[in-house]
C-alpha cells in the first residue's frame, strides 16, 4: 500500500536521474522482483526478478536474473533464465543462461553450455524495433 524505504529510494534515483538527463542505464538488483512491464529508453542490468515483458536499448541480465515475460532490446546479453520470447538485433547467450522460449536475432553469439529449449530464428526483417541494415545477412557465432 504504502512504498517502503527502498521503493522510495529507487524512485526518488530514478526521478533525479531523468531530471538530470544523465541516466545512461538502470539497475535492477539481486534482491528485487518486479510484476509488470519494463520499458526503458536506456540500457537495463537485470540481476533481479521481472514478471512481464522487458523493452530496453540494451539488455544485461546477470546470472541471477529471472525473465519471465519477452524480452526485445537492440542488443541483449544473457547469462541467467529467461522464460519466453526474445527479440534482439544483437544477442549474446552466455554459458550460464538457461532460455526457454523462442529467439529471433540478427546477430547471435552461444557461448558452449548454455542451454536454450526453444526455436531460432533469424530476424532479418527488423522486428526487434530497429531497420535491418540494407543486405545485411543474420549470422551465428559459436563461443567457447
Amino acid at each position: 500500500m504504502f512504498p517502503n524505504k527502498r521503493e522510495r529510494m529507487a524512485t526518488a534515483t530514478a526521478h533525479r536521474a531523468s531530471k538530470s538527463g544523465g541516466a545512461t542505464f538502470s539497475v535492477i538488483g539481486a534482491d528485487i522482483v518486479v510484476k509488470g512491464d519494463i520499458i526503458a529508453q536506456a540500457d537495463l542490468h537485470i540481476d533481479g526478478a521481472v514478471e512481464g515483458d522487458v523493452r530496453c536499448a540494451a539488455l544485461v541480465q546477470g546470472e541471477s536474473g529471472r525473465i519471465h515475460g519477452t524480452v526485445e532490446a537492440r542488443s541483449a546479453r544473457l547469462a541467467g533464465q529467461v522464460t519466453g520470447t526474445i527479440r534482439a538485433r544483437e544477442l549474446i547467450i552466455l554459458k550460464s543462461a538457461r532460455i526457454e522460449g523462442d529467439v529471433h536475432y540478427e546477430a547471435l553469439t552461444i557461448e558452449q553450455g548454455a542451454t536454450v529449449d526453444g526455436r531460432f530464428a533469424p530476424d532479418a526483417d527488423g522486428d526487434t524495433g530497429e531497420s535491418a541494415q540494407d543486405g545485411a545477412e543474420p549470422h551465428l557465432t559459436l563461443a567457447r
